[in-house]
């Protein structure tokens, strides 16, 4: 967590791009991007040049020729403000757009780069900034990444491009990745339930680490994810990049598509789709077409995850509500493919203000296993009333937060068993639920105890109302008898 000096030498450093004249939150990730990754490759050449120093021999495919090393960070971030603006807008970019992914996915990413800050001075400064914060270390380098990401859910419209961290974090909690997975999110946006899985193989696999072959696989085949928007594409990368993935398979094109052929090859996906989209029927994949027929982007993700994933992997998705209780034919048949012919494990509703200030929808995080053969036979469904925060535009810090609970229980079934629908997580068997249309919504399950308040008959409270209306009365005659007689003027 960026706390205390470091979290005020990035305030400042955002500060300086406001005030310098680049005012959308949007623009201001990318081109801290953009100078993060100049940077990155810079202590990538160091890595190299004192690992050559040692051992005595010549740096092995090194980044930069000898022709090139002024363009080093380390070489520029000396020079007059003047001299340095111009080689960064031009050589430097021109640089980084043609590496060809020779160190890092990221740079497949960077063929549209350019220079947004607008004079020298400036960024001179954001320079000097930069360099200044310390970053030596991997787990410092993703949370600087992720503070300055976190400035996205405040900016409005932006905001949709990232899940708030404790819930991306909470579900890679509930789905416990393992060395052997192969993990993808189908709608990445800044890669936060990608970072969140690694994440957890590094809390919970630290041995893994030391076997050379997973470090190969997690570095470079176990991460996948697609993004429409290539802004987010790039940032997608560096965040992964910064987390030790230095090349996740990110795929730069709408997953609904045609062109997006993956089918049977992920063993858990992690993702929060677009909430109430809508495709044209003639652009989305005729094997998801197959499965549902719709055009609402909610529904058609869910076909995608089922297509996308091995036998027998996991899922854990954010749905709108409507996706739990919708009518028409689509929606039902989703949920019916789901229960029927795969295994649906849980719905965990969420209270509408987990999303806010951008949204205010309420949700719910389905997780289901692709079997196949059915398998579905009950379904655990939990509550969730408070996620740490309150639940307004200001999103504040509180007490109350039902997500340690819902991960003990959802991680001890046998204890479940015994709770009732009047608790806060119960189990419901798949015959009730079929027999409700398939409906997934907590409140058709759940119930709730009124408490019966009994009040006195009406004459009994007319009888204490004229008894005030005479006391009152009674107190504006003594008061007005005073007036008159000057016992008021003590």
């Amino acid at each position: 967590m960026i706390v205390g000096e470091m979290k005020s030498s990035i305030d400042n450093l955002w500060l300086r791009f406001h005030t310098g004249g680049v005012s959308n939150p949007m623009e201001v990730i990318k081109q801290i991007t953009y100078l993060l990754f100049i940077k990155r490759l810079d202590d990538l050449e160091l890595a190299k040049e004192q690992k050559a120093n040692f051992t005595g021999k010549a740096v092995v495919d090194p980044i930069f020729s000898e022709d090139q090393q002024t363009l080093r960070w380390s070489n520029f971030k000396n020079l007059e403000a003047g001299v340095m603006f111009e080689l960064i807008r031009t050589k430097v970019f021109d640089f980084i757009k043609t590496l060809g992914g020779k160190e890092s996915a990221f740079a497949k990413y960077m063929k549209n780069a350019y220079l947004a800050i607008p004079n020298p001075v400036v960024l001179e400064q954001v320079v000097s900034m930069i360099s200044a914060i310390p970053m030596d270390n991997l787990d410092t380098k993703g949370d600087v990444y992720e503070y300055m990401l976190s400035k996205l859910q405040t900016s409005g419209d932006n905001g949709q491009f990232r899940t708030p961290r404790h819930i991306t974090k909470m579900m890679a909690e509930l789905m416990k990745p393992t060395p052997d997975d192969v993990i993808c999110d189908p709608a990445c946006g800044s890669a936060g339930f990608l970072v969140s899985a690694s994440e957890y193989l590094r809390d919970h696999y630290e041995q893994a680490f030391y076997d050379k072959d997973f470090v190969e696989f997690y570095k470079n085949k176990m991460f996948h994810g697609c993004e429409f928007d290539e802004t987010m594409i790039s940032i997608s990368a560096m965040n992964l990049m910064l987390h030790g993935v230095d090349n996740p398979d990110l795929y730069d094109k709408n997953s609904l598509e045609e062109d997006y052929t993956v089918s049977d090859r992920f063993s858990l996906v992690l993702a929060n789709p677009p909430f109430k989209g809508s495709l044209e029927s003639s652009t989305v994949a005729k094997s998801l077409s197959g499965i549902v027929k719709t055009k609402k982007t909610e529904l058609l993700f869910l076909a995608l995850m089922l297509r996308i994933m091995k036998t027998g992997g996991r899922c854990a998705v954010i749905v709108p509500d409507g996706v739990l209780f919708g009518a028409d034919k689509a929606a039902v048949g989703i949920r019916r493919t789901i229960i029927d012919e795969h295994k649906l494990d849980a719905v965990i509703s969420m209270p509408s203000g987990v999303f806010k200030p951008y949204a205010g929808v309420s949700t719910a995080i389905l997780i289901f296993t692709k079997t196949e053969s059915g398998g579905t036979d009950k379904v655990w469904f939990y509550d969730m009333k408070a996620d740490g925060f309150s639940l307004n535009d200001k999103r504040t810090p509180i007490v109350d937060n039902d997500i340690d609970d819902i991960i003990v229980r959802y991680q001890n079934p046998d204890g479940e068993k015994n709770r009732t629908r009047l608790d806060q997580s119960f189990f419901v068997p798949v015959e009730e639920i079929r027999s409700n249309s398939y409906d997934l919504s907590i409140n058709k399950y759940k119930e709730t105890v009124y408490e019966q308040k009994e009040y006195d008959a009406p004459e009994v409270i007319m009888e204490r109302l004229e008894k005030l209306d005479l006391e009152i009365v009674q107190v504006r005659k003594e008061l007005t008898e005073m007036l008159k007689s000057g016992g008021g003027d003590e």
